[in-house]
Order: C-alpha cells, then sequence, then structure tokens
C-alpha cells in the first residue's frame, strides 16, 4: 500500500510505481516539475506518455498484469496491482470465475498482443467482464488507446493514493 505525502515531498523515486514497471514515465515528467497540483502531476505523466514512442506506448500496456490471471492467484502481483484486483474481490474469485476470466485474458491477449487493462475502481466484475467482451471487437489501434487511456486512469488513482490531497 502506498504511504499518504504532500506533492512537495515528492521524490521522482516515489512516481516510479505509478505506472507499473515503467520508470521512464516518472523520470520525463519528473523533468517538467515543480507541480502546482495533483492534476498538473497527473498531466506531466500523461504528457509522457503521450509523446513516446510506440514501441515504449506497447512495452508499458505489456508491463500490466492479467486481470485475475495466474500472477494474481498466487499472490506475485506488485502492491498497487494487487490492492486494486483485491478490491474488486478478483482474488477471491471460485474456480468458474477464474476459468471464465482466463479464456476471456487468452482471447484478448491472441487478438492484441498485450493484456487487457482496466481501471478497476470504476467498475464491478460483470462490468468487467462486460468490457472484456465490448473490447474483443476494437481494432488494435482503437485498443491501444483504449488501454492508454485506462493505464492514465489507474495512475490518477495511484497518485491520488499516493497524495493527501
Amino acid at each position: 500500500m502506498l504511504h499518504r505525502m504532500k506533492i512537495e515531498d515528492l521524490t521522482e523515486a516515489d512516481l516510479r510505481p505509478i505506472y507499473e514497471h515503467s520508470p521512464w514515465v516518472a523520470e520525463r515528467a519528473w523533468a517538467r516539475r515543480p507541480f502546482a497540483d495533483v492534476a498538473a502531476l497527473h498531466a506531466a505523466m500523461a504528457h509522457a506518455v503521450a509523446e513516446a514512442s510506440e514501441a515504449e506506448k506497447l512495452a508499458l500496456v505489456r508491463a500490466h498484469p492479467d486481470l485475475a490471471g495466474k500472477l494474481a492467484r498466487a499472490g506475485k502481483l506488485e502492491a498497487a496491482s494487487a490492492g486494486e484486483q483485491a478490491g474488486l474481490g478478483l482474488d477471491r474469485l471460485s474456480d468458474d470465475e477464474f476459468d471464465a476470466f482466463e479464456r476471456l485474458n487468452t482471447a484478448y491477449r491472441e487478438r492484441f498482443g498485450f493484456p487487457f487493462v482496466i481501471a478497476v475502481k470504476r467498475h464491478t466484475r460483470a462490468s468487467v467482464l462486460s468490457a472484456f467482451r465490448t473490447r474483443l471487437a476494437h481494432s488494435a489501434e482503437e485498443e491501444l488507446r483504449t488501454a492508454l487511456a485506462e493505464i492514465d486512469m489507474i495512475a490518477r488513482f495511484r497518485l491520488d493514493a499516493l497524495l493527501a490531497g
């Protein structure tokens, strides 16, 4: 769990976990400091992603774990991802529910070449499953844009958790 702090007390190292296994986002955003507030910080981080190469964007999406996947079931997720998935109960699925997520994760990865990413804090299990099915019909370009938008939303939730306000 992230500890709460003030924006003026942040270091670049504090920001590295915000974008899953992608410290380059924090490094590039850090150059834009000072940040007036969490919105400005988030905008700088989102800008770093938007300005990244296509290869970097794909690597960022691919750095995310499958939802309710084998890593989650084995307890091997990063703390932030584990907490987010647990908040939706994805760490307590029945075998049938786990199998449903596994089938959708596999279909999605086969179609797009990266994991399904969604800001679970805005969803229920049912809406996540519905989003999986809807997004499987997207074009590859549309889905990459959608995944990156979801990652930016996840980052905002993580920043809000890190900062006191």
